[in-house]
């Protein structure tokens, strides 16, 4: 079985969602590895001993510290890493706060990183209504990502994100009475390797949702090359 990295624990998104949420998939949490303090515990090298790196943190350092993860000549593994990683066959999975990545009110020495995991995640974060019912639609039945997957209505934070990649392909859009229709699932290939992006996510529910589950069993395993397009 391969050996999958978790990327995990921000101020918004506490790690023990992410934890309980892949506790559900018996088939993969055995063989996870979770991180939490990235910035010190990650380096580049210690990328190849993972087939999958799945990001569910958004650009915090900790739960308990709001300082910007990547910041230039200062981690160990970079964005730029990340990249020559998926590029040399390597999968990612950026899981809701994974795509959460804005310029914003980032300091001049934290801007060009945060557009690099940008680029490489291929999309940018805008905002996000209060919590309400969101309705994730499949709108691409014939990818491995989206097989036997439904549609289904969680109470969830509707991203509201900019699509910064021209070669994704959308699988899964989102709806809600409070914000714009998104894309909510898309794949892209870079390189020789695979980059898979699930926008739902905030709560343990949406994690726990069977339909979820499937989607994540899904992304998973196409992203390790489990699976063909």
């Amino acid at each position: 079985m391969a050996n999958i990295l978790v990327l995990c624990g921000d101020i918004w998104h506490p790690a023990e969602v992410i934890r309980a949420g892949f506790s559900c998939l018996e088939e993969f949490y055995p063989h996870m590895t979770f991180v939490e303090d990235a910035k010190d515990m990650l380096t580049a090298a210690d990328l190849a001993a993972y087939d999958l790196v799945i990001c569910c943190k958004g650009n915090h350092l900790t739960a308990g510290n709001s300082v910007p993860w990547f910041e230039e000549n200062v981690n160990e593994c970079t964005p730029a890493h990340l990249r020559s990683y998926v590029e040399g066959g390597g999968g990612f999975l950026a899981v809701h706060a994974g795509c959460s990545f804005s310029e914003g009110s980032m300091p001049e020495n934290c801007l060009a990183p945060c557009r690099e995991y940008i680029d490489l995640v291929g999309c940018r974060f805008v905002t996000h209504p209060p919590r309400c019912p969101v309705t994730y639609r499949v709108v691409d039945a014939g990818h491995p990502v989206t097989a036997g997957v439904e549609s289904f209505c969680r109470r969830d934070e509707h991203y509201q994100i900019q699509l910064t990649a021209p070669d994704a392909r959308i699988l899964m859009e989102s709806d809600s009475a409070s914000a714009a229709t998104m894309p909510a699932a898309y794949v892209r290939s870079i390189g020789s390797g695979r980059l898979c992006a699930l926008i739902p996510g905030h709560i343990l529910a949406v994690w726990q949702d069977a339909q979820f589950q499937r989607l994540l069993t899904n992304a998973i395993r196409w992203c390790m090359r489990k699976q063909e397009d």
